[in-house]
């Protein structure tokens, strides 16, 4: 296996095991951030949802002033990409980083994620099961490695929609909705059960019905508002102003959640039993450089941080990492070796994440399924995959 690269560039160890108990503890990493990278101010996360708002109707009233084809396809882009935005700060009410209000965090966390259609207190919830359980590869909850018995048992069409570009940077819909529909199997996650939508769904516990409940009506209460947009401006201009960026927006969400977790240079393993603790399945996620969108996307490509304590901040998250890391690394005596084991410095971009593409494509075409029964697994090739592919083509 290829050893990881250190911060300086060079090669490191070519016998290091990715998957070794790390010699350092998750109270370690904690007591090196500065106190005030916990601290959440209500003030300034409300700055970022008004900058935001204002940049998506900023766009709309763009786009309907000039009105020229060109300046479309630059709306759909920069609006979806502002959807995107809006999902990562009603993300961080969820975890509950946005302030230390949990009636602040959950008025603005619906407004923002309802307004993009998403179920706020559903998806917070299977997003919560998701951080407790990270790396964990039988109660992660999102884009989790199929076990090789699940995978060999999919019809083709499944494989093909799960692995085949474009088709899984449209999955989140589906995610959410989630049916069981034996006919029609792609229509839910194999393996994964339960509607955010559904408060009796296997996704929630008795106590947090309700919470579904009023979140599937704020859902509810914007697709209303859409159709009754559409009926008053006519579908085919809503379909330009929110249904066209909605679907980028989607393919933000499903680049992003995926490359956090899937699709380094590195072969990166996966936990079930004994093996898997929080510690370890937190140091399998990856960090991604966006480029000029980094602050766009309020820096949720600082990942790995943000997995070990989603408490932080976004805006604390860079100066916690800088702080808690490297501080928890040089207390080591072991700073660079440390760092290139366990953390992955993540490729340069350009000021448009272009190189993200190939990481993509990389890991649809190698990363397939894991071992049914190991409790250190890593991903696996099924190189007639794409022969089957061809004949659904």
């Amino acid at each position: 296996m290829a050893g990881a690269v250190d911060m300086a560039g060079g090669e490191d160890d070519v016998d290091f095991d990715p998957s070794a108990p790390p010699p350092f503890k998750l109270a370690e990493i904690r007591a090196a951030i500065p106190k005030h990278c916990w601290v959440k101010d209500p003030w300034r996360s409300m700055s970022y949802v008004i900058r935001d708002v204002l940049a998506v109707f900023g766009l709309v009233a763009m786009v309907i002033y000039f009105n020229s084809g060109a300046f479309w396809l630059l709306y759909w882009a920069a609006q979806g990409t502002m959807f995107w935005a809006l999902f990562v700060l009603g993300h961080d009410c969820g975890h509950g980083s946005f302030s230390d209000s949990p009636t602040l965090n959950s008025i603005v966390g619906h407004v923002l994620h309802s307004s993009i259609l998403v179920p706020y207190h559903g998806w917070r919830i299977s997003h919560r099961t998701h951080h407790q359980n990270h790396g964990n590869v039988e109660k992660d909850e999102s884009w989790v490695p199929l076990p090789e018995k699940i995978y060999k048992n999919m019809d083709d069409l499944t494989k093909f929609l799960r692995y085949k570009i474009p088709y899984p940077l449209f999955a989140f819909p589906v995610y959410l909705v989630r049916l069981r529909n034996h006919a029609c199997t792609w229509w839910r996650s194999p393996g994964k059960e339960g509607s955010h939508f559904n408060p009796y769904s296997g996704l929630f516990h008795p106590s947090e019905r309700n919470s579904a409940i009023t979140s599937t009506f704020c859902w509810t209460v914007m697709v209303a508002l859409l159709m009754y947009l559409s009926s008053v401006i006519g579908p085919f201009q809503m379909l330009g102003l929110y249904g066209v960026p909605y679907l980028i927006f989607v393919m933000w969400l499903d680049l992003v959640t995926y490359l956090h977790h899937h699709g380094h240079e590195q072969k990166l393993p996966w936990y079930r039993g004994k093996e898997w603790n929080y510690l370890r399945g937190g140091l399998t996620t990856v960090d991604r450089d966006y480029g000029w969108l980094n602050n766009i996307h309020h820096d949720i490509g600082t990942h790995v941080l943000h997995h070990l304590f989603p408490q932080i901040p976004h805006y604390h998250l860079r100066e916690a990492f800088n702080s808690g890391i490297v501080i928890m690394a040089s207390q080591t005596q072991a700073a660079k070796p440390l760092l290139g084991k366990y953390y992955r410095e993540p490729r340069k971009s350009g000021p448009i994440p272009f190189h993200l593409i190939g990481n993509l494509l990389q890991s649809m075409e190698h990363d397939h399924y894991v071992s049914d029964t190991e409790e250190i697994v890593y991903y696996q090739t099924d190189y007639q995959l794409h022969e089957s592919s061809s004949k659904i083509e």
